[in-house]
């Protein structure tokens, strides 16, 4: 077995479940600039590439440039207030977490979520589990592009080789292959085990648990 020297996780939906808090910024977005609101199961489907993106794809076809600007920046604000208030940890993620970098194994977080919320939730329910966490930065692109995992391999002193990309949708995979990593795709996320399989994942795996055997020593 392959033994990484670097796991880079995403956040959203494959560390903490933050969909909740994600579909009430949304809704209460929606909702001040009169257009239809979007269920969970929905919000799911159109979250991974930044707030702007989600803001975006929530409104009907054929929406304006100034509505989408609108709901965007009250989607923002509002999250920036909420981004706490349903979120928390997948079950047994933290402690597999822990286990890897106690095995000497380099953590990291890339994600497109705003920079100040990465860092806010990381140090919240993940102290002291990762040597970087990134998030929406002013000069990096955003996944799938490969700047942002760049940066961290550049920060933590790593070869792409020896590290791997964990994720739980297709945005995901297009950043570890765009990095010219391996990736490992989790099920309990927003999309699911048969949608990451239609997007391609050759390595799928369904509780946290099973991350360890990556990492065995």
């Amino acid at each position: 077995m392959k033994e990484y020297k670097l796991a880079i996780f995403d956040m959203d939906g494959t560390i903490l479940n933050t969909i909740e808090d994600l579909n009430n910024a949304t809704n209460y977005a929606l909702r001040k600039n009169g257009l239809r609101e979007i269920t969970v199961e929905e919000e799911c489907q159109i979250v991974g590439n930044g707030l702007f993106n989600t803001a975006k794809r929530s409104t009907p076809e054929g929406t304006d440039e100034a509505t989408i600007n609108a709901v965007f920046e009250d989607l923002a604000a509002y999250y920036k207030e909420h981004n706490e208030d349903c979120t928390r940890p997948y079950d047994g993620i933290v402690d597999v977490i822990k286990k890897i970098k106690a095995a000497g194994i380099k953590t990291a977080v890339v994600s497109n979520k705003v920079d100040y919320a990465v860092q806010i939730l990381a140090k919240k329910y993940f102290p002291d589990c990762f040597d970087k966490a990134m998030g929406e930065t002013e000069g990096f692109a955003l996944k799938p592009e490969r700047d942002m995992v760049d940066e961290i391999l550049r920060c933590l002193d790593t070869d792409r080789e020896d590290s791997v990309y964990i994720g739980d949708s297709n945005v995901d995979l297009l950043t570890a292959q765009n990095s010219e990593m391996d990736c490992i795709a989790v099920s309990w996320g927003f999309r699911g085990r048969e949608q990451l399989k239609e997007y391609g994942a050759k390595t799928i795996i369904d509780k946290p648990e099973e991350l360890l055997s990556f990492f065995a020593k």
